[in-house]
């Protein structure tokens, strides 16, 4: 059995795969309105893990520093949320967002602005369009950027190495920006009351949509 299944079956996976894309297609949208350059993005795959897998699967992936924006979420479900890129694709993305025409230092000097700004609208995007879809208010703190490998994104020198701390739905995403590949993550570390309470809610959304294809 997968750790998906353990906290969500099938079905409940399944609506909440299509419910990120549909944030994300969102988040796509209100980004390419910023940036005024066709934006695509995309998520291939969704797991839900553990922080410690979670940690893994980015290190067998990046071996280089990461760079994340980083935005807290509270209401009905809550948690924090990660965009995640290697160093190299964050430039490729800030140089996308600000222009070629800057130079160097210029884009260095931008980027963790441009990566904030990004990355708000990105997860906002996201959330706020998941939590709209499921009928409940999220609020979500300023955006954050934060450097180092998955032992920092993911926190795990501050936890007991027996604690149980929730999981992480780990996204892999295709972001297309200007013609630039820059492939990416987005994490929601989220604790077991909180992955109980998006359970309830899922199952309400798969309710109301078979309640609407009855009708």
């Amino acid at each position: 059995m997968s750790d998906a299944a353990v906290y969500l079956g099938e079905l409940e996976q399944d609506a909440l795969t299509e419910l990120v894309n549909i944030g994300v297609s969102r988040a796509a949208s209100s980004l390419r309105k910023m940036i005024g350059h066709q934006v695509v993005l995309s998520v291939p795959a969704l797991e839900i893990v553990s922080r410690r897998v979670a940690a893994t699967l980015i290190k067998e992936r990046e071996s280089g520093e990461l760079v994340a924006v980083r935005q807290d979420f509270t209401g009905a479900f809550a948690g924090r949320a990660l965009l995640i890129f290697p160093e190299a694709n964050s430039l490729a993305l800030v140089r996308a967002v600000t222009g070629d025409e800057l130079g160097e230092a210029e884009v260095a000097e931008l980027e963790d602005e441009a990566l904030a700004e990004t990355g708000n609208v990105v997860l906002y995007g996201c959330l706020a369009t998941m939590a709209n879809m499921l009928k409940r208010p999220l609020e979500m703190s300023l955006p954050a950027v934060v450097r180092g490998d998955g032992q920092v994104l993911f926190e795990l020198a501050d936890i007991d190495a027996n604690a149980d701390v929730g999981v992480v739905l780990f996204l892999y995403i295709n972001f297309s920006v200007s013609g630039r590949d820059i492939r990416g993550y987005i994490a929601m570390l989220m604790d077991l009351p909180s992955i109980d309470a998006l359970r309830v809610l899922i199952a309400e959304f798969l309710e109301r949509i078979v309640g609407e294809d009855v009708g």
